[in-house]
């Protein structure tokens, strides 16, 4: 029997190109093609695809959105992002919503076509340039996680305070202490994160 494909993309002419590859495949069959992510998201469950490419900036509406509606309703489907968007923030918001891989257009088509086999065996298929950047987020998010440890318990519990909105006053009613000493504990947290400003501290502590 064949694997069941479905492609979401709004360029006609790579949607069919995809199309005319994976229906070359003796294992392989598109069943459905959507242009946008309204129809994608009223349709995909009709067709129950094994695997969906999904590009990402749709006429619509976010790629993102559509497996973020979609994965809840489809749990065993494989969602392939297709795209030219290397931004971080959109490989990680595809990968959070539940996206298996994340493949740049300039893939050749038999690495899209390899890539869809992969993921069927619970690979994760990615571009090199993407897996290098979701590396990359990892190894900081590691030495991220070893700065924060080097706060005392205190700074910590300032560093969550600052990050909730408190003000320096607000913080200081909070611990029992003086607004000199919520400073002076706030720039020996600056030094051992090794950043300048509050919103980078906050950011640190988010990120992780």
């Amino acid at each position: 029997m064949k694997t069941k494909i479905a492609i979401v993309e709004d360029e006609k002419t790579y949607s069919n190109m995809l199309k005319k590859i994976i229906d070359y495949q003796d294992d392989l069959m598109c069943v459905a093609q959507f242009f946008n992510g309204k129809t994608a998201i009223e349709n995909l469950q009709n067709y129950a695809p094994e695997v969906v490419l999904m590009d990402v900036q749709l006429q619509d509406m976010l790629g993102t959105e559509v497996v973020k509606k979609m994965k809840p309703l489809l749990p065993h489907s494989k969602f392939i992002m297709c795209t030219t968007y290397e931004d971080e923030e959109v490989i990680f918001e595809a990968l959070k919503n539940g996206a298996s891989g994340y493949l740049l257009k300039d893939e050749s088509l038999q690495k899209i076509i390899q890539s869809i086999k992969d993921s069927l065996q619970g690979s994760s298929p990615m571009s090199n340039s993407i897996a290098q950047k979701v590396f990359q987020f990892f190894q900081k998010k590691n030495i991220s996680e070893k700065i924060l440890e080097t706060l005392s318990e205190k700074e910590s519990e300032i560093l969550k305070l600052l990050s909730n909105g408190f003000l320096y006053k607000e913080i200081a009613d909070q611990k029992c202490i003086s607004i000199e000493t919520v400073k002076k504990h706030i720039g020996h947290i600056y030094r051992k994160l090794h950043v300048a400003n509050k919103i980078e501290a906050v950011n640190m502590l988010k990120n992780n």
